[in-house]
């Protein structure tokens, strides 16, 4: 095959950025461009045991693939939008934004209870202030534990006491079937010995064989916290494949608004580097690029960052963009909402005077006072 060009794109080792990077390659590679992944590690990366809004103002898991960019090594980044400062370098652009995924969050339960029939106290897991502060404004009652890793990570802690609690009795019921004395069964209360012992059709054998790779290691797994749910982004789980893994409740991005640009992939370049207008032809998505962009004005507008809960979504209705934010209290106390309708024709220009409404209505004190927390 002949090719107009190579590029070479930097993205995160973790197997769902590497399956974003996947997408935007075979996408460049439909254009007949040679396509190269380069693997770069980040601090997000590095410090693996602290919580994103604590690993830096922003840009985390960004800046390292943004630097190779600009130093020349490579002539593109790839991210998750969510993960971007709204304040990058004046050198480089956002070449691409293919279409986004689901921007929803899940509720992960080992039976997909939603959150308003989660029990009392019950322990939910997030490491992200926008989703603990959303989760407490609608049942204070929850405790929202911290919870690091990759995805895999997370669902094995989910799934993993449950897994390890049916396989001890999977192994006492085995044990009692091949060995216990009868008479000593009868000597502590039974008159045959099982009749508490549970009853499963297949082996420990058969169970462990039809388990999925996720659930083994989640057999295997120490147990720190056991978690009753957990809150993941949607896109995440159906790049990862893990979605059929899980029982789930989707989260309504109307009332629980997703993170500015959460479901979106970034291809940042340089402004004047021949491939930017070849991965712009290639891969923008009118419609993402509206939404996205009106995200993320607003969230540049009122200034958050990672530092304090804000959720941003829109979606293009026609001639205008339906736009909707919650801007919360570390604990979900306090909160400022909103939605309104701008005219798609001046999204970005419409989308700052919306912020500029939202921090004049209190978005800008809740802000503060997160930051003031965050500096202590």
């Amino acid at each position: 095959m002949t090719t107009r060009g190579t590029l070479r794109l930097a993205t995160r080792s973790s197997d769902l950025a590497l399956r974003q990077a996947a997408s935007v390659r075979d996408a460049l590679a439909d254009r007949r461009l040679d396509v190269e992944l380069v693997e770069v590690e980040t601090r997000g990366d590095q410090i693996r045991d602290e919580l994103i809004h604590r690993l830096g103002k922003t840009g985390a898991f960004v800046r390292a693939l943004d630097e190779k960019v600009l130093d020349g090594a490579v002539d593109a980044a790839v991210h998750s939008m969510k993960d971007m400062p709204t304040e990058g370098s004046a050198d480089l652009v956002v070449a691409g934004v293919p279409e986004r995924e689901s921007a929803a969050d899940l509720l992960l339960s080992p039976d997909g209870t939603a959150l308003e029939d989660l029990p009392h106290g019950a322990v939910v897991g997030t490491s992200s202030l926008r989703r603990k502060a959303q989760l407490l404004a609608e049942r204070p009652d929850l405790a929202v534990e911290p919870l690091r890793g990759n995805v895999d990570t997370r669902i094995e802690k989910l799934l993993a006491p449950g897994l390890q609690a049916e396989h001890e009795r999977r192994v006492e019921a085995d044990r009692d079937e091949k060995g216990e004395d009868p008479v000593a069964a009868d000597e502590n209360g039974d008159e045959d010995g099982d009749d508490d012992a549970p009853e499963f059709e297949r082996s420990i054998e058969e169970w462990f064989d039809g388990l999925a790779e996720i659930e083994r290691r989640a057999l295997e797994r120490e147990i720190d916290v056991e978690y009753d749910a957990i809150v993941l982004a949607e896109a995440g789980l159906r790049r990862a494949g893990l979605l059929h893994h899980v029982e789930y409740d989707r989260l309504d991005p109307a009332s629980f608004v997703p993170a500015p640009g959460q479901g979106a992939i970034a291809v940042t370049a340089r402004g004047d580097a021949d491939a930017t207008e070849r991965i712009r032809s290639t891969l923008d998505h009118p419609r993402t690029r509206v939404e996205t962009t009106v995200e993320r004005t607003v969230l540049a507008e009122l200034g958050g960052g990672c530092i304090a809960p804000i959720g941003v979504h829109a979606k293009l209705q026609g001639e205008h963009v339906h736009a909707t934010a919650r801007v919360l209290s570390a604990d979900g106390d306090e909160e400022i909402q909103a939605s309104r309708d701008l005219p798609v024709r001046d999204h970005a220009n419409a989308a700052a005077e919306f912020a500029a409404d939202l921090a004049d209505r209190g978005a800008d004190d809740l802000i503060a006072a997160a930051r003031e927390t965050a500096e202590e």
